[in-house]
């Protein structure tokens, strides 16, 4: 499984994902910033956090915590 998170700089809400991702011991994923992509920053917008699963498509919007992120793996 590969996993993006999606965030911004300066977002509490972000730090918080990363802190479930990092509870749920999820090894691997790699971090986006949306602030400079005018596609992502469209796409996202406020929804971010946002984690996806690059396999599948999937997207998981905040908030998700520890528990539903270790059933990922």
């Amino acid at each position: 499984m590969s996993l993006i998170l999606f965030q911004r700089d300066n977002c509490h809400l972000c730090d918080q994902a990363l802190a479930s991702l990092a509870r749920a011991g999820i090894p691997d994923f790699e971090s986006v910033f949306i602030d400079d992509d005018p596609a992502l920053d469209e796409r996202y917008g406020t929804r971010v956090p946002v984690l996806r699963d690059t396999a599948t498509g999937e997207e998981w919007d905040w908030p998700f915590d520890a528990e539903c992120l270790r059933g990922l793996y």
